[in-house]
């Protein structure tokens, strides 16, 4: 009563300004706002969450890991969900462990949340032979609160499951046929992980590249997303004089590779173009600077966020259309033409 009383409004209007409702004009929220700060107010969330039966919380799972993509997505999504004014739990899994998923969650349903992201990028069913079609439905958990799941498929049934992140393969088609593109008549791969989803979506986005053009699909190398695993394939790739162009599917396996490749003589790009996927902060600063594909973590997490607390709010309304995520082409100096006279059958 004292925040409606100091700021000149209803107690609804105080309730509609905690709540982020709409129809408070931005004069009225900011003195309500001000009013709080000035009383040191602070939500009751449990009291709210009583009347409501909402903590206004969403919880998170997501991969212990210190990886570039894993740790952006994460960080992003701790971003928007701060912006919603929702508190943020987060729940760690460990790589290895095909029951992490289904002890994090009960972990998080236990708390009360109100919603769940799912942000964990392994294939935990055994199933890594790369097909793509690993559902996780070994995860047996009931949940009763919309989830979001980002960059893999859904490991569990729940009332409203939401996809986010997901378009890699269209990220990884557009660099190969920016290598296809500079004349090279095909490209070679180094492949993540393929427990991986995300290395699994740039394998087939490579694929359905060189399928569209009807150019020779090399055999994929695979390395653990490491410079160091980048550099033993390098190694191996720099014997054969066929190779002008490859794509690894992360920047620091492009990295490790370029070493390879020079120490090798093999001159990126006058002998050999290289393309990574990420864009992490390093790629522009390398010798030569990393030609590669910049993925759009902040955008992807603020929509996924936007349209699971919709969900959240509105239980009876259908999910909202989620954005088409940007392409973002970094050319660097590690691309160029092939060279001279290395011309061989482009066809199968």
């Amino acid at each position: 009563m004292d925040v409606a009383r100091l700021a000149g409004v209803s107690q609804k209007t105080v309730s509609r300004v905690f709540n982020n409702e709409a129809y408070v004009s931005a004069e009225v929220r900011g003195r309500v706002l001000a009013a709080a700060a000035e009383l040191g107010y602070r939500r009751n969330n449990a009291a709210r969450a009583l009347a409501s039966g909402r903590t206004r919380s969403i919880g998170v799972v997501t991969l212990g890991t210190a990886l570039y993509g894993p740790a952006s997505l994460l960080m992003g999504v701790e971003r928007a969900v701060r912006d919603t004014g929702y508190a943020l739990r987060v729940v760690n899994t460990v790589e290895g462990d095909p029951t992490g998923i289904a002890g994090a969650v009960d972990s998080l349903l236990d708390q009360g949340v109100d919603g769940i992201v799912i942000s964990e990028p392994i294939d935990e069913s055994g199933n890594g032979d790369g097909d793509g079609d690993g559902d996780g439905s070994e995860v047996s958990v009931q949940v009763d609160v919309p989830v979001l799941v980002c960059g893999a498929p859904p490991p569990f049934a729940a009332p409203k499951v939401l996809a986010a992140g997901v378009g890699a393969d269209q990220l990884a088609r557009t660099v190969t046929e920016h290598l296809l593109g500079l004349g090279h008549l095909t490209v070679h791969h180094l492949a993540g992980p393929q427990r991986w989803y995300a290395a699994r979506d740039r394998l087939a986005g490579w694929r359905a590249a060189l399928a569209a053009q009807d150019r020779r699909e090399p055999p994929p190398a695979e390395g653990d997303w490491s410079a160091a695993s980048g550099y033993a394939a390098g190694r191996e790739l720099a014997r054969d004089p066929e190779v002008t162009a490859v794509f690894a599917a992360n920047d620091d396996m492009a990295i490790g590779l370029i070493r390879a490749l020079t120490e090798a003589g093999r001159r990126v790009p006058d002998d050999v173009s290289v393309v990574g996927f990420d864009d992490i902060p390093v790629a522009a600063y390398v010798t030569p600077p990393l030609t590669t594909v910049r993925q759009p973590f902040d955008a992807v997490a603020q929509d996924g966020i936007k349209r699971l607390v919709h969900a959240i709010e509105n239980p009876q309304a259908e999910p909202l259309a989620a954005s088409e995520p940007p392409v973002d082409l970094i050319v660097r100096a590690s691309t160029a033409p092939p060279p001279a006279g290395s011309g061989t059958s482009a066809h199968h």
